[in-house]
């Protein structure tokens, strides 16, 4: 998104504001760093007192439109030739609200670390970092585009102050550039603009500028990303980061081809970024990359005694707009991280995103300390929102107690270590321990009291001579479905006669065959008479008992028909009579004969679904 400076505020502003004291501005070096989608202005100010007065602060202005996009914002002191790296001291920087100022305009306060008295000076510097500043334009693009980008700023340092001498310098990428604002004195070396020198400039001066280039850099933006510490004094730090990310470059229009862009990557592709690269620390180990849809292994691990990269790979290229989610997770040594402070554990470890170059939204931090832990304090060198919660994990009994940090808008420059300092009695790691022992412990001596015990139903019991008496009828109505499956299985047998009649003529081997069948059912008839009897004696057969009565009743009518149309049959072929005949006397027979076998059929299957 896009800085729109509304010219005529900023104008108005100028008009109507004050000049605040005595201060100038002797020399301003500006430079703007626009190589990435992170926007980087560094200043470097000698202020001087003209006044009589003893002055402690100096302010600093940024438009309210370029303010409310503003991450991170440092002043240090910049005395001296040849100072070593770091030693540089911070000044407080805070936000102001100066009497009768315009709100189009949004003041910080520096303070010094001694008053400037009349006729002295200090130089320091001042960092700034922005985000979501650089605009994309056009807005869309396709996938065989590159990506262009618009940045608006002022040529003049905006200041409270008349400032003597100026100058600005803006790196751009190298690549093309579109356009941009030629002022008074303004150069270009390859990808370097230069504005400037300016000599006097009044109180509040504004001049837009304007620079429109290309910038295929990626565009990572995690809306949101937790990162979850967890804290073992077993030996380990697990850290565990839930990523929440888009591509927030130009929108991608149109149709997506994967065969262009693995065959052409730079040409079909350049806008889209394919991977991403940790900066873990030294002796990480136990390194995870998956989503929700499981492990992603298209990832690669290098590490040595000074640091750890992680390059990871989203399952498809990242255009402008697109949206991934994943988790990285890994472990980290406890003795380099964990140390004892005047009785008090402090945990010292970083506070962003190990991805480079990732401007993150939201960002939520979960400290989880060890059950025990209390007296618990958080030292934190940036603005945060914080709380407490409580974790339930494996084998707590109160909980985890869990500090969470929350902080918007949050860039590489605030990933910087922060402490949690918190009592914990050595004695509560062996509450684990003994929590397992014992569990141990009552599950074999319940194996023992299990093993040892009678659990069985007392024989006397209604509900155990229940349960006999129905697996006694469960056995007979077994027995009753087997002798009615032995009787249709006779029926087939005649059936089979009969169709050996019609094909041989041989009349005296189908009456052998009806004289076994007929001994066959009659000794089956026997068997099925005594079963029934105890079905209608037994109390847990009566809901059931009326199916296999109308069960028999069907086998008998059906072994009725068969020997009635068996005898025809028979009778037929003795007296001569013709195929023609003989079918017309059977068929009323067979029609009845059918319905009867497939009405038993129902019936069995029934029963033995019950």
């Amino acid at each position: 998104m896009a800085i729109k400076l509304d010219l005529f505020l900023i104008t108005l502003a100028v008009i109507l504001s004050p000049v605040l004291s005595d201060l100038i501005f002797s020399k301003v070096d500006r430079r703007i760093d626009l190589t990435s989608q992170i926007v980087r202005i560094s200043s470097t100010i000698r202020v001087e007192n003209e006044g009589t007065d003893v002055v402690s602060e100096v302010l600093l202005i940024f438009p309210e439109e370029q303010a409310k996009y503003l991450s991170h914002i440092q002043a240090t002191s910049n005395e001296g030739k040849g100072k070593a790296k770091g030693s540089a001291i911070n000044f407080p920087v805070n936000v102001v609200y100066p009497k009768e100022m315009p709100p189009t305009l949004k003041f910080y306060s520096v303070s010094l670390p001694k008053g400037l008295n009349k006729g002295d000076g200090l130089t320091f510097d001042v960092f700034a970092v922005f985000t979501h500043v650089l605009s994309p334009f056009p807005e869309t693009i396709t996938q065989a585009d590159v990506q262009f980008v618009l940045f608006l700023d002022t040529a003049y340092f905006l200041s409270p102050y008349t400032v003597k001498v100026q100058s600005l310098s803006v790196k751009l990428p190298e690549a093309r550039i579109e356009s941009y604002t030629k002022l008074e004195n303004t150069k270009i070396h390859g990808s370097e603009i230069k504005y400037g020198p300016y000599e006097n400039v009044p109180p509040y001066s504004f001049t837009l500028i304007r620079f429109h280039f290309e910038n295929n850099q990626p565009f990572p933006v995690a809306q949101e990303l937790v990162r979850e510490i967890e804290v073992s004094h077993w030996g380990s730090v697990q850290i565990t980061e839930h990523y929440n990310l888009v591509n927030g470059g130009a929108q991608n229009k149109g149709g997506f081809s994967r065969f262009d862009y693995q065959t052409r990557p730079f040409a079909r592709g350049a806008s889209a970024f394919s991977k991403l690269v940790a900066k873990l620390p030294p002796r990480t180990h136990s390194v995870y990359y998956r989503d929700e849809i499981g492990n992603i292994s298209t990832s690669h691990l290098w590490g040595n005694l000074r640091k750890t990269d992680l390059e990871i790979e989203p399952r498809y290229p990242m255009f402008g707009g697109w949206r991934t989610s994943f988790t990285i997770g890994y472990s980290l040594p406890l003795q380099d991280f964990l140390f004892q402070d005047q009785g008090k554990r402090f945990l010292n470890i970083s506070f962003g995103s190990p991805i480079n170059e990732v401007v993150i939204d939201r960002l939520i931090v979960r400290v989880v300390l060890p059950e025990g832990s209390s007296d618990f304090s958080v030292s934190v060198p940036l603005s945060h929102k914080q709380w407490h919660e409580k974790k339930i994990s494996h084998l707590d009994i109160d909980g985890r107690p869990v500090v969470v940090l929350e902080k918007e808008n949050v860039v590489p420059e605030h990933n910087q270590h922060f402490q949690v300092y918190y009592k914990f009695n050595s004695i509560s790691m062996l509450r684990e321990p003994i929590m397992l022992i014992f569990g141990f412990f009552v599950l074999f001596v319940s194996c023992i009291i299990y093993m040892h015990s009678d659990m069985s139903i007392s024989k006397s019991s209604p509900s155990y001579l229940a349960k006999l008496q129905w697996d006694e009828v469960q056995t007979v109505i077994q027995q009753v479905q087997n002798i009615i499956n032995r009787c249709l299985t006779i029926h087939d047998k005649l059936d089979a006669s009969l169709r050996d009649l019609s094909r041989t003529g041989d009349v005296q081997a189908c009456k052998a065959a009806r004289k076994a069948a007929d001994a066959s059912l009659k000794e089956l008839s026997k068997e099925l008479k005594s079963l029934l009897s105890f079905l209608q004696s037994a109390q847990q057969a009566t809901q059931i008992l009326p199916k296999v009565e109308e069960l028999v009743a069907k086998e008998r009518d059906l072994q009725e028909r068969l020997v009635v149309k068996h005898t025809t049959v028979v009778d037929c072929y003795e007296k001569k009579f013709g195929g023609r005949e003989i079918e017309n006397r059977v068929a009323p027979q067979q029609q009845r004969i059918t319905t009867l076998r497939q009405e038993v059929d129902d019936l069995l299957e029934f029963i033995d679904e019950i």
